[in-house]
């Protein structure tokens, strides 16, 4: 069984075959998903979603990009909504000074937010760092000195510098179908030297297909690709790949239940 640990469900691009998307996903032996919560006004409707299927769960955030288009939540908004039993996490959140949609001290503050709300429910914080890794891993330094937290690097594509200051904080790696892109050396010479237990697959489906489906909308079915790449680079098989990131989803994302 692989776990799409972040995807994107409520997105527009899943509204016409939603049902036919899971159906493949489930023949690809994707056995549980998380859908990805990217501003507050659309939470219900991504709790909705994960509510009526027994193998999807969602988290509950702010992406970096939505910071200012919105009040800014509050911790005990984040609190709140987590005690749903299908919510396990918290975000996405980070900081995304590539495009910066959101001014950066306002995503700073924002992602400090989802930290302190990590503390007090125990979910993980889903961090998006893209252009900003200096700043992502100072945050998480000054935050881990004032109290622990669970957290995940989502979809990670950067540099060998961030994944060992990650690691070297717990907090593992979600690989997505970048691994697989041609042009994509640099990544895959970083995640061969990551120990396997630090990293979780993802397609941020309907973002960033995995060849041989690069270009088309991305869809949960599309983890085996990205799964097949790691356990290549890794020196393992498929099947023990699918069972360690599996594994670490399940230790990392605690309220999530195994499928019997």
């Amino acid at each position: 069984m692989l776990v799409d640990s972040h995807c994107h469900l409520d997105f527009p691009d899943f509204v016409e075959d939603l049902d036919a998307v899971l159906a493949r996903a489930k023949e690809s032996g994707i056995g549980v998903m998380q859908t990805i919560c990217t501003k507050m006004p659309a939470f219900e409707r991504i709790h909705a979603l994960a509510s009526r299927y027994d193998h999807i769960y969602c988290s509950v955030g702010v992406h970096p990009h939505e910071v200012e288009a919105h009040p800014m939540v509050t911790v005990a908004e984040l609190v709140e909504k987590a005690q749903s039993p299908k919510v396990i996490g918290l975000g996405e959140t980070g900081l995304d000074y590539y495009y910066e949609h959101s001014p950066r001290d306002l995503q700073q503050e924002s992602f400090r937010r989802h930290i302190e709300a990590a503390r007090h429910t125990g979910l993980p914080v889903i961090i998006h760092s893209r252009d900003a890794d200096e700043d992502t891993v100072a945050i998480l330094k000054e935050e881990k000195a004032r109290g622990d937290f669970p957290a995940l690097i989502h979809c990670f594509s950067s540099t060998r510098w961030l994944a060992d200051e990650c690691i070297a904080m717990n907090i593992p790696l979600s690989i997505s179908g970048i691994i697989t892109f041609k042009k994509s050396d640099a990544l895959r010479e970083v995640v061969k030297n990551v120990p396997l237990e630090m990293l979780l697959v993802e397609t941020d489906a309907p973002y960033l297909a995995p060849m041989p489906h690069r270009g088309k909308r991305c869809e949960p079915a599309f983890t085996r690709h990205t799964a097949e790449v790691v356990a290549q680079l890794k020196g393992v098989t498929l099947e023990e790949c699918a069972q360690v990131t599996s594994e670490s989803f399940f230790r990392l994302f605690s309220k999530a239940q195994r499928p019997s």
